[in-house]
């Protein structure tokens, strides 16, 4: 079960006996989960099981049918400029006609205009936030000229351009290779313990010793400290129901757990 909500303490997100549906149909059910301050939380789950509806959820998108969202303490959606997110799917497509740049400015709330072009502070920001995500030394280049890894990291510095104290990210490594995700997970992991990170994915082989806390969603909620994916999780997940799979001691290796 999710470990219970503690009174006290400092939680970027808390979420107590949620539930949702979409059309009558239980999406999520009895969700009491907490985030605190400085995690690098990740989301895992099979295709449908819930994942992406509990970041909307997070984010204000939907409401619950039962149950409560609190983000910095209040209900979702008070302070937007708090929070940076990367959608699964980008409104831009690769041959976008933009540089690196272009894009990441795309992030500014209320950009002050001057001309066609921005103001210095502007342009300082979008510099600072493709410092943290890895991509100043592409400014220039032209966004649909990049991999499909370093426009990720682009679209990263867009959320990061506003300096979030949180940062959700939903299937950041979907048709990623596998250096691309590389980069992209050590770029999160460099942007330090201040940022609250939530990372959505379905690959349970994206867990590494810098995640904090990992979060099992199949409509209802496991969560536990640290990188190991449990037996609980994968129960949820994957309906083992005890029995014992011959790769599972093979992917349990990593996940805190030691090799026979």
């Amino acid at each position: 079960m999710s470990e219970p909500l503690k009174a006290g303490g400092s939680a970027v997100i808390e979420i107590r006996d949620l539930d949702f549906r979409f059309d009558r149909e239980p999406v999520l059910e009895s969700v009491n989960l907490r985030i605190p301050a400085g995690a690098f939380s990740v989301i895992v789950g099979p295709n449908g099981g819930g994942k992406t509806t509990l970041l909307h959820l997070v984010l204000g998108l939907y409401r619950p049918e039962h149950g409560a969202v609190r983000v910095f303490g209040e209900p979702p959606g008070r302070h937007p400029e708090r929070i940076g997110y990367v959608p699964q799917h980008s409104n831009l497509a690769p041959g976008f006609p933009a540089t690196v740049e272009q894009v990441v400015l795309m992030g500014l709330p209320h950009g002050r205009r001057h001309g066609p072009g921005f103001w210095q502070d502007e342009r300082d920001r979008a510099a600072m936030a493709m410092e943290r995500a890895g991509v100043l030394p592409l400014a220039q280049r032209s966004y649909g000229a990049l991999s499909g890894g370093q426009r990720q990291r682009v679209l990263i510095a867009r959320a990061l351009i506003t300096d979030p104290e949180l940062l959700l990210l939903d299937e950041p490594f979907s048709n990623i290779d596998p250096y691309g995700r590389a980069c992209i997970h050590e770029t999160l992991e460099d942007l330090g313990e201040g940022l609250t990170r939530v990372m959505v994915s379905h690959d349970l082989g994206i867990t590494r010793q810098s995640v904090t806390q990992v979060v099992a969603v199949n409509r209802l909620v496991v969560s536990g400290k640290g990188p190991q994916v449990s037996d609980e999780m994968l129960e949820l997940m994957y309906g083992r129901h005890g029995e014992q799979c011959p790769m599972h001691e093979h992917l349990m290796v990593g996940y805190g757990k030691e090799a026979p």
